[in-house]
């Protein structure tokens, strides 16, 4: 398995409450779409989110999060998470909320 499917199941949860929400199979894991614009995912070792750059800051502050790069390369907007905060109610809601505002922010694909 690429991805940790518990993991998965907890941001399911998270998310679905709320209209809109897809999943996908993305970056070797399992990606969770707000209208077609990608809120967070899982992968192996971890997760990411998409909080958008003018969020990164303010979500990097989070204990956990790091800046994503899959491959090597930072990808702007995009962090990593750790299993610890995947595991962490509380922290885990902060980042997915981060990520549900830069999402509604956007127009639906």
């Amino acid at each position: 398995m690429a991805y940790d499917e518990g993991h998965a199941t907890l941001m399911r949860e998270d998310l679905q409450d709320i209209d809109g929400i897809s999943e996908k199979k993305m970056f070797g894991g399992l990606c969770f779409l707000h209208h077609g614009n990608m809120v967070c995912g899982v992968h192996k070792g971890g997760g990411m989110a998409r909080v958008g750059k003018t969020r990164e800051a303010e979500a990097l502050q989070i204990e956990g999060v790091d800046p994503l790069s899959f491959t090597g390369r930072k990808m702007g907007g995009m962090v990593d998470l750790s299993e610890d905060l995947l595991g962490d109610d509380d922290l885990r809601a902060k980042v997915i909320a981060l990520a549900l505002t830069n999402a509604q922010s956007l127009p639906p694909k």
